[in-house]
């Protein structure tokens, strides 16, 4: 049998019902819509970790952030690492990656504090260094006007067009390419020369960054080219086309600005909502009400009404700019010939709050709106639309991938091939875990915040660690998780018996590889 091709493209902070064929009020995605009228939409695929860097390398790899140790951003995917691009490779694949890839730290940024270095000995580290090159993706790579040369293979790439960053703030790449078009391009991102606006939301910037010079832009140009590249190539790809918006900041350029107004928004789910909020959520409700919260940086933040439908209309500008690249890249896959071929596949690392009880951004509190994500199926061996509701995960991607182009997967993998899921909507999972693991006290939390979560079809109940609370909610009667029953008297089997279950699923993806090569 012919091996397919992929064509994976992904998001960055985009929760799963900002999409038209998610049931948006608003938002019109009719190009990846066409995916979802042709393929499996699935409702319940949760990230394992939200946000960025972990859960990126949970896809590459299949692997749980605790096993593949990218636990928090700011580190690196080892090199050691296998992948299932490289199994993809191995078996005969031509493989790309276009746009923001964020598996190596992509700023310079020196590292929150966590030891005083006076108290570390002569090895520092519980881990000796494997020499291995984790700055591909840093800013200095980038400087000069010559297109910077990774070394190659990364991870499984063999092409690789990076983009870092968010935004109009992007670099990588896509900088290099930025500055060989126009002399105006560091003016342009000076926040000084924005465009006039009357938006009041923090993070949001009228960027004069042209529409044709945006990241995203760059991103489609750099994907159809290279599909233009494999026109008359009868070896299978797979090609990862991954846009760094609609991340903060909110900076959709052009006539993307204007495509949504605020006042078509409404705020469904307000603080108030919350009927017995978690110490967290009312340490930054009370930022936010006597002005003292931080709104500038990662870190999620309370957000008035006016400033939350300002986000909503401008990361809706930002996700119509990434369908209309997602159209021209279908266009020129069907100019390559090679559409029949071809599954696409549609995802993304993680929610935003986006208004959720006035929360933007996204952080240690996994509700639904950060760990719940769009994925989109649509192969040409499937081709009819329908809706799947089974619990799905990222680590389930590349086990995915890897059966269908009819390859093996390599021991220590923890993921599950949703295939039976997609043909014949079966339930793979009684249970997903997510994890969360902070690298600095944030958002009202006395030490860096440890977080195990586990969803099952019924319930969400998340442990922090070292707190004496804790989270568990009836997802069937109180889908919005506006009702905390983790003390309720009545609630005690439930939560004792979705603990044990939590613990069974931390033993299950304790880290087997490598295998024993004796017996003893």
């Amino acid at each position: 049998m012919k091996q397919p091709n992929f064509l994976f493209f992904i998001t960055d902070q985009h929760r799963a019902d900002y999409l038209g064929c998610a049931g948006h009020p608003v938002l019109k995605t009719p190009h990846i819509d066409s995916l979802a009228a042709r393929g499996a939409r699935f409702d319940r695929f949760f990230v394992a970790s939200p946000v960025c860097m972990p859960n990126r390398a949970t896809l590459l790899t299949g692997r749980f952030p605790s096993a593949h140790g990218l636990r928090q951003n700011g580190n690196h995917l080892s090199r050691r690492a296998t992948t299932f691009v490289e199994v993809l490779r191995e078996g005969g694949y031509k493989t790309a990656h276009i746009g923001k890839s964020h598996v190596q730290p992509m700023t310079s940024n020196p590292a929150f504090p966590r030891v005083d270095p006076k108290t570390l000995g002569i090895l520092d580290e519980a881990w000796k260094d494997d020499g291995g090159d984790y700055g591909e993706e840093t800013p200095e790579r980038y400087a000069g006007t010559s297109p910077y040369a990774f070394k190659l293979p990364y991870y499984g790439y063999d092409h690789v067009d990076m983009v870092t960053n968010h935004g109009d703030q992007a670099h990588g790449h896509y900088d290099q390419w930025l500055r060989s078009r126009s002399p105006q391009a560091a003016a342009w991102r000076d926040r000084a020369n924005q465009l006039p606006h009357d938006y009041v939301c923090p993070q949001a910037f009228r960027t004069p960054i042209p529409d044709a010079l945006y990241p995203t832009a760059f991103i489609r140009d750099r994907a159809v080219d290279w599909l233009h590249g494999v026109k008359n190539d009868d070896q299978p790809f797979f090609t990862f086309v991954s846009f760094p918006d609609p991340h903060h900041p909110f900076t959709p350029p052009g006539k993307y600005w204007d495509l949504y107004r605020p006042e078509q928004f409404a705020v469904k789910l307000p603080y108030e909502a919350h009927r017995n909020p978690i110490p967290p959520l009312r340490w930054a409700h009370d930022r936010m009400l006597d002005n003292t919260q931080d709104t500038q940086s990662q870190v999620a933040f309370m957000a008035n009404e006016r400033q939350l439908k300002e986000a909503m209309a401008l990361t809706c500008g930002m996700i119509a700019m990434i369908d209309d690249a997602v159209g021209a890249v279908l266009d020129a896959l069907r100019d390559s010939g090679r559409f029949d071929d071809t599954v696409v596949i549609f995802n993304s690392d993680h929610g935003d709050y986006l208004g959720d009880f006035n929360l933007l951004l996204k952080g240690a509190l996994p509700l639904k709106s950060i760990v719940n994500v769009p994925f989109i199926w649509s192969d040409p061996a499937e081709p009819h639309a329908c809706v799947r509701h089974a619990l799905a995960s990222t680590a389930d991607l590349g086990p995915t991938i890897i059966e269908r182009a009819g390859l093996k997967p390599y021991w220590g993998i923890q993921g599950t091939s949703l295939l039976p899921a997609i043909r014949d909507d079966a339930h793979p999972h009684e249970r997903l875990m997510i994890e969360f693991q902070d690298g600095a006290p944030r958002f009202g939390f006395a030490q860096p915040t440890f977080v195990r979560s586990l969803v099952t079809d019924t319930h969400r109940i998340s442990l922090y660690k070292g707190e004496t609370w804790g989270e568990l909610y009836d997802l069937v009667n109180d889908p919005d998780e506006t009702s905390n029953l983790w003390d309720e008297p009545s609630q005690a089997a439930t939560r004792a018996r979705l603990t044990e279950q939590l613990a069974q699923a931390m033993m299950d993806i304790v880290d087997q590889s490598p295998r024993a090569v004796r017996r003893a």
